[in-house]
């Protein structure tokens, strides 16, 4: 995408292991006179420390923000083990951040001030109007279990300036997960970032799970960890395995991934991810969960058509796409993992030109959500898409 810089965007890769390496890679492919700001996505096996200040070194104050993720979306296609880095163009992109560096006491308060704080960032390169113009991304700490007290809060603060975004992952450990900001990782935080630019856009969210019959009801939980004790007041892992006819030792991420359980809300399913069973078989979630809720059993459809026809509209709505940043859940990638389609897909969205993460939960308007593929379509100029 190295071309793409006189129409705002710049894409990049490194899959050296060295830090400085990384850093220098980055900073070959991405810096020119009007680089104003940079996004990268990293797997967690770096040494991170060492890594955050080779960024800030390579980039001098040019802003940067990122994640850790569990696999990475390369000008390639699927990456692993690499970073993955976007390049904005200042002259295109009006672009202001900040980090929520204690997600637990983030507030409606804290929220409309950081809002206002962006906006103001933003304006102060004149590009173009906030309303109608603007879009906010998130990258939140993919194992805080507090997405949903700060989403709530930002979307209040955020009106009708549409937001989307992904939670950091950690190559599937379920450990430890980063958001990068001010030349640093930090655990337990989220990154706020708002775009303003002149090219048309789009915030999207779409995914590829049809609803089977089967029901199941949350009767003991705890919501603040997100950890179901019982279904159909049954041992939550037992009734899980029974209702998906998989013995109960073998629940594991891919299972969870082709035996998704989602809530339905009017009329759209929303996927409850299943993080991980405990020895007491409760199971822990990715999002939400509350008791005396209804989960439906979902099983995946064919994920390819899926992607076409979402991309087919973008293209009719906004014409000849520069760049999309996706949030593609890493259950998606284990499905195609285990199907075999993962260079189908990878390079259906090479073609797309998507760059991004698999994240461990994706947000969308407000709304935290699982198994999804969510994120931003941003048009070319209508001066370049003619040339």
């Amino acid at each position: 995408m190295q071309q793409a810089q006189s129409e705002g965007v710049v894409s990049a890769m490194s899959q050296a292991a060295d830090p400085q390496q990384v850093a220098q890679d980055l900073a070959r492919q991405l810096l020119h006179p009007h680089l104003g700001f940079v996004l990268f996505f990293c797997s967690a096996e770096y040494p991170l420390q060492a890594l955050g200040q080779a960024l800030q070194q390579g980039f001098g104050g040019i802003p940067l923000v990122g994640c850790t993720s569990a696999g990475e979306i390369t000008p390639q296609g699927y990456g692993r083990n690499c970073v993955t880095a976007i390049g904005f163009d200042h002259r295109h992109f009006s672009i202001a951040a900040e980090l929520i560096d204690q997600m637990e006491h983030f507030s409606l308060i804290d929220a409309q001030r950081m809002v206002e704080r962006l906006v103001g960032g933003c304006r102060s390169n004149t590009l173009a109007p906030i309303k109608g113009n603007t879009f906010a991304l998130t990258l939140l700490d993919g194992l805080s279990s507090r997405e949903e007290m700060v989403l709530a809060a930002l979307s209040a603060a955020l009106g009708d300036i549409p937001h989307f975004g992904g939670s950091a992952g950690d190559d599937n450990y379920l450990t430890h997960t980063h958001v990068y900001f001010g030349g640093e990782f930090h655990s337990g935080a989220a990154v706020v970032v708002l775009v303003n630019t002149w090219l048309d856009f789009e915030v999207f969210t779409t995914h590829h799970i049809q609803p089977r019959t089967e029901k199941l009801v949350v009767t003991g939980v705890d919501s603040t960890l997100r950890r179901v004790y019982e279904l159909n007041a049954e041992p939550a892992a037992e009734e899980y395995a029974r209702l998906i006819g998989v013995p109960l030792a073998h629940l594991d991420h891919r299972v969870f991934a082709a035996h998704p359980l989602a809530v339905r809300i009017n009329q759209h399913y929303y996927v409850r991810a299943v993080q991980q069973v405990h020895p007491d078989l409760s199971l822990s979630f990715y999002c939400a969960v509350e008791n005396g809720i209804v989960l439906t059993a979902m099983t995946p459809g064919p994920l390819l058509p899926n992607l076409q026809a979402l991309f087919d509209g973008l293209q009719q709505r906004l014409g000849s796409l520069l760049l999309t940043i996706g949030c593609d859940c890493f259950l998606r990638r284990l499905e195609l993992e285990d199907q075999g389609g993962l260079e189908r897909i990878g390079a259906f969205l090479r073609e797309q030109r998507v760059m991004g993460f698999n994240t461990y939960g994706e947000q969308f308007n407000g709304m935290h959500i699982n198994q999804t593929f969510t994120g931003v379509a941003i048009a070319r100029s209508r001066t370049a898409a003619r040339r």
